[in-house]
């Protein structure tokens, strides 16, 4: 594998125009008054974090004029964030800008995007006309529930957030990780927990927050880090994390991996395994991607442009690695010539952000996506290249299992995942703020291969989600018109 070649490509992958307008802010138009700024002004700047502040500012001085155009820059640069959308089309609803409020609702309900709007006061000045009523109905179409998945089982309730599950074939069981005990746990399809392997070993874990088994192999491996959420969090631990490997069969330490303690916050939070036993796991917070290569982690990705690093899947011929970044969508890189790219899509119909779980399945990608309303998990059929998306099927929509799906394990064709997560009810310092909440962990399971032979939804084409009734139709010829997309803006070269 070419690592430094792949460092190098991966980290032009997000529009070079950034780096010119992340210099220090030692430069004459850093200085200028933001509270001057035009409508040209803002879309002349490239830089997402600068964008990010301005909103701030924008907000704190109520100009929402201003707010306005940055929230829409900074959508532009982040075609897949429904939350920059959303709050885009509240803007304009504050300012009784019927025409744009209505204009936006309308692309992202063709997206996919689901809420229920009928009585959010938000949208008060923007209300009562027959365009208002035929938004509101199909935005409340697309949280119907869709799909053939079902909870498969439950885990029992407790102060243990698993967060993390795997497959072993030859036991016909899987394993569940805890991020508050750190053990590994055995469970047959019936949600019935053994206890298979535990820090008081002498492993050393500390919160296990991913597992991938090797079962040709007879590995397993576990992403743990010493987090504060952690029962027997220790101080000289802080920052330590790494992959921990098994015997799949025995449960037996076979060696570990740890990063390097220094400054900032470390936490490996994904993992994979591809090709030949070859493993990758995510640093979420540094948003770094390491290999396990002889007794230590290599890194193989890293961009300061990246947000949130979280699913990561090997495409079977072992050549490409997918990984999805929470915000800006999905990338690859190719493992053999060390190039890296956004596997391309077309945003006005489908969204790519949201995305925590990613899994390899028959030439697709299968993500389940938590950051998106409605919850879904999606099959994306791609192109023979594997660097663009051919078409999308949904497989599970808004179900009501769903709490917040995160990761799972893919069993034959069917994908196990957490459907609950419970770590909304730990504070930021790993307290449990109300363990009466606590719910069973709900097991789910999805077919991957449902709806195979219709093909799934091409690119281009909206999302289906009924006929529309004639009075719907004509109402849907009156909206008013899109306008052209923006150009790409222009760098800066005085820097933004």
């Amino acid at each position: 594998m070419n690592i430094k070649r792949l460092l190098c490509c991966i980290a032009l992958l997000l529009s070079m125009p950034l780096a010119l307008a992340d210099k220090p802010a030692t430069e004459a138009p850093a200085r200028r008054d933001a509270t001057t700024f035009t409508e040209a002004d803002v879309n002349a700047i490239t830089s997402s974090a600068v964008l990010q502040r301005m909103i701030v500012g924008y907000q704190r001085l109520g100009d929402d004029q201003r707010l306005g155009w940055t929230l829409a820059r900074l959508s532009q640069l982040n075609p897949d964030s429904g939350d920059l959308r959303m709050a885009l089309a509240l803007n304009f609803a504050k300012q009784g800008n019927k025409s744009k409020t209505y204009d936006l609702l309308l692309k992202m309900k063709e997206q996919g995007y689901g809420f229920d709007l009928a009585k959010d006061s938000r949208f008060a000045k923007v209300t009562g006309t027959e365009a208002w009523d035929y938004i509101v109905e199909n935005l409340q179409a697309n949280l119907k529930p869709f799909g053939e998945g079902k909870v498969a089982f439950s885990l029992p309730k407790g102060d243990t957030l698993f967060e993390s599950i795997a497959w072993d074939p030859k036991r016909n069981k899987f394993l569940v990780g805890s991020v508050r005990d750190g053990k590994i746990q055995l469970a047959d399809k019936n949600g019935k927990l053994e206890e298979f392997i535990a820090p008081a070993d002498g492993s050393g874990l500390w919160s296990i927050y991913a597992l991938a088994t090797d079962p040709e192999r007879d590995l397993l491996y576990a992403a743990s880090t010493s987090a504060l959420y952690f029962k027997g969090f220790r101080q000289e631990d802080f920052n330590k994390t790494g992959i921990f490997k098994f015997s799949l069969s025995t449960g037996k330490l076979l060696d570990k991996y740890l990063l390097p303690v220094d400054q900032g916050t470390r936490a490996l939070s994904s993992i994979t395994v591809g090709k030949g036993g070859q493993v990758f796991a995510a640093d979420g917070m540094r948003n770094e991607i390491y290999t396990v290569e002889g007794k230590s982690l290599k890194l193989v990705v890293a961009n300061p442009k990246l947000t949130s690093i979280r699913g990561l899947a090997v495409s079977d011929d072992g050549n490409t690695l997918y990984f999805a970044d929470y915000a800006l969508g999905v990338f690859g890189a190719d493992l053999n010539s060390g190039t890296g790219f956004p596997l391309a899509h077309d945003p006005t119909h489908l969204v790519l952000g949201g995305i925590e779980g990613l899994y390899w399945y028959q030439g697709c990608l299968v993500a389940i996506e938590n950051g998106m309303s409605p919850k879904r998990v999606v099959r994306l059929h791609l192109s023979k290249d594997g660097k663009s998306v051919v078409r999308m099927m949904p497989l599970d929509v808004a179900n009501p299992a769903f709490g917040l799906p995160t990761y799972g394990a893919v069993v034959g064709d069917d994908l196990y995942y957490i459907a609950n997560s419970q770590k909304g009810l730990y504070g930021q310092y790993g307290d449990l703020k109300d363990k009466d909440k606590l719910q069973a962990v709900r097991i789910f399971r999805s077919n991957m291969h449902f709806a195979w032979a219709e093909g799934g939804i091409r690119a281009g084409m909206s999302l289906p989600v009924r006929e529309a009734t004639p009075q719907e139709a004509a109402a849907a010829r009156a909206k008013p018109s899109t306008p052209e997309p923006p150009k790409p803006a222009q760098p800066d070269k005085k820097g933004d």
